[in-house]
């Protein structure tokens, strides 16, 4: 039986779902590290385009996070 890591469950998150965030890495697989397996992705031939999603919390502050979209392959 092959062993699934964090990285494969994040990947074929994002094939299934066409975009991952840190947030639903977390949540659904315990990956702390999106942007490390983001950047081993496109390392291995992946494109994959980051877009930064502004927003403002309770508090009134701002901030942002990451949102990775998987391109279609050619």
């Amino acid at each position: 039986m092959e062993k699934t890591n964090k990285s494969k469950l994040c990947k074929d998150y994002l094939m299934e779902n066409g975009s991952i965030t840190s947030w639903e890495a977390i949540e659904n697989f315990g990956a702390t590290r999106l942007a490390d397996i983001i950047f081993r992705l496109r390392k291995a031939g992946h494109n994959i385009k980051t877009d930064t999603i502004l927003f403002t919390d309770r508090y009134g502050n701002q901030g942002s996070y990451a949102k990775y979209t998987i391109e279609e392959e050619a």
